[in-house]
């Protein structure tokens, strides 16, 4: 009998937390390369700063603004995504010029268009979702060009043959039979759009989200270092909380397909 999905979630992360005790008994390393986990979880009760408010305060605020951008970035990419997908899957002369460059897109290192973005938009908030957008929308659109050539072709000529129009074929053969490479793009976009915020929050020089706070951190590594752990964990679990949420809707989305078919 296959564990739920909760369950492995779990037993992964238990595995996880040993492996890190474990190295770090193994090799015997130092504080500063590895902290104990029970430090990491002392130090969210601890002051940021001095006389300031609990690190958890402050690292659950910064999550709340980060997941602001990363929201709106992923809905942008996912969309974007969406439309280039299922454009290439009807347009084979689009598919064959702009892919490659859709592809040539991610090759580029994203720190180096984050300071552009930054600047082309004056500094402003916004640059922090068009970054997530950019790491987003990849695997959107290659996951739902895919998806929507999966039907059978004996399917789509059965369609034809009842005379169904392109927007009667996309919405009840094309888009259900890609449902689940979406689904799965999505989870993947849902992590990248976290990165993508934190990234963008960096070169803006915006203080407010996590970007601001493991940078920060970062400066009183010797010091701290389960401060910037934490940080950096705070970041890890607004991720996992994004994939777990489209994880959710997948499931719900899925089984209602699977009922009307």
């Amino acid at each position: 009998m296959r564990p739920s999905p909760a369950l492995s979630l779990v037993l992964i992360i238990l595995a996880l937390l040993i492996a890190w005790e474990l190295i770090k008994l193994i090799f015997n390393l130092d504080k500063r390369i590895l902290p104990h986990l029970w430090e990491i979880a002392v130090a969210f009760s601890q002051p940021a700063r001095r006389g300031g408010p609990p690190l958890f305060s402050v690292l659950f605020e910064a999550a709340l603004y980060t997941l602001r951008g990363a929201l709106l970035g992923f809905a942008i990419g996912a969309l974007l995504g969406f439309i280039l997908g299922t454009v290439f899957a009807h347009v084979s002369l689009l598919e064959r010029s702009l892919v490659p460059y859709v592809i040539a897109s991610q090759t580029v290192p994203i720190l180096a268009i984050a300071p552009m973005v930054v600047i082309w938009l004056r500094g402003s908030w916004l640059s922090v979702p068009v970054i997530a957008a950019y790491l987003t929308f990849f695997p959107v659109t290659i996951n739902t060009l895919r998806g929507m050539r999966s039907p059978d072709p004996r399917a789509v000529e059965l369609m034809r043959s009842y005379a169904a129009s392109t927007w009667q074929t996309l919405w009840k053969l094309r888009f259900p039979a890609a449902l689940p490479a979406i689904f799965t793009a999505f989870k993947i976009a849902a992590t990248s759009s976290v990165v993508g915020a934190i990234i963008a929050e960096l070169p803006a020089g915006i203080q407010q989200g996590l970007g601001g706070a493991i940078l920060n951190f970062n400066q009183y590594y010797i010091t701290g270092p389960e401060r910037l752990w934490a940080a950096i964990l705070m970041a890890a679990l607004v991720g996992i909380l994004l994939f777990v949420a489209v994880s959710l809707v997948e499931r719900v989305a899925l089984r209602n397909i699977v009922r009307a078919a």
